[in-house]
């Protein structure tokens, strides 16, 4: 089984030498590594080239922002299975991919999905908080639940039949994409109980700053998709609140 793993980067020199190192340790062979720069004016693409063997496929370009990147590199990947590694985040272990495989081989499922911890930006051993997903129930996305984007490895048919990121959307696309899938009736998801990635706070996704825009995309993706927005931004919230007392 190949997995095809994307990582997009746009001058983040600072922080992906971690992201392609743990890349780079997977006990797994059969990775298919692809790079879709932003047309980066930092050090990054030399980095790539020094750190990390296991690129297969580098474009750098200028791009629409996040979620273009991430669909260029969905309609370039060949891999039986695709995943994302942002470019301040870190595969948990060095054997995270292989775990994900067994399982995958186990069950026959579409998508698996895992947990996540969030790490301090500057010191990476530091965790500040978790993020247990728990059991798949179609009845949670109802509740505004979904699974953090960056433990979801899915197979590429999925990405084909409707699983790429709608541009309008700038802070949440990956969002709007896990429900469209989830809600399938012939979606088969298995949830591992692993740490899959560490993320950095800091970055895009978790900046106080987007957090009125994000929230503001993610009322309108629940709209779009009839999920009651009051009750699951609430929902939400006190979960993200439950993450902070939430222990290894």
């Amino acid at each position: 089984m190949k997995v095809s793993i994307i990582t997009a980067t746009y001058n983040s020199e600072k922080t992906l030498r971690d992201t392609l190192i743990s890349v780079e340790a997977q006990t797994y062979h059969d990775i298919e590594y692809i790079i879709i720069d932003g047309a980066s004016t930092d050090g990054t693409l030399n980095l790539v080239k020094q750190l990390s063997s296991r690129v297969t496929k580098i474009v750098s370009e200028k791009d629409k922002g996040i979620y273009d990147a991430l669909n260029k590199g969905v309609e370039l990947a060949t891999g039986d299975v695709i995943g994302f590694i942002h470019s301040d985040d870190i595969l948990a272990r060095p054997d995270i991919i292989e775990s994900v495989v067994k399982e995958f081989k186990r069950t026959n499922a579409d998508l698996i999905y895992g947990d996540l911890v969030f790490i301090d930006r500057d010191n990476t051993k530091k965790i500040k908080r978790y993020w247990r997903s728990g059991p798949f129930k179609k009845s949670k996305l109802g509740l505004g639940w979904a699974p953090p984007h960056p433990s979801l490895y899915m197979r590429k048919q999925l990405y084909r039949e409707d699983g790429l990121f709608n541009l309008i959307f700038k802070i949440a696309a990956d969002y709007d994409q896990m429900i469209r899938v989830l809600q399938r009736d012939n979606i088969s998801v298995t949830y591992l109980p692993e740490t899959i990635v560490k993320m950095r706070l800091g970055g895009e996704s978790t900046k106080i700053e987007n957090s009125v825009s994000s929230t503001k995309e993610i009322i309108e993706i629940m709209k779009k998709h009839n999920i009651n927005w009051r009750l699951a931004i609430f929902y939400r919230k006190f979960v993200k609140l439950l993450q902070l007392f939430q222990k290894a």
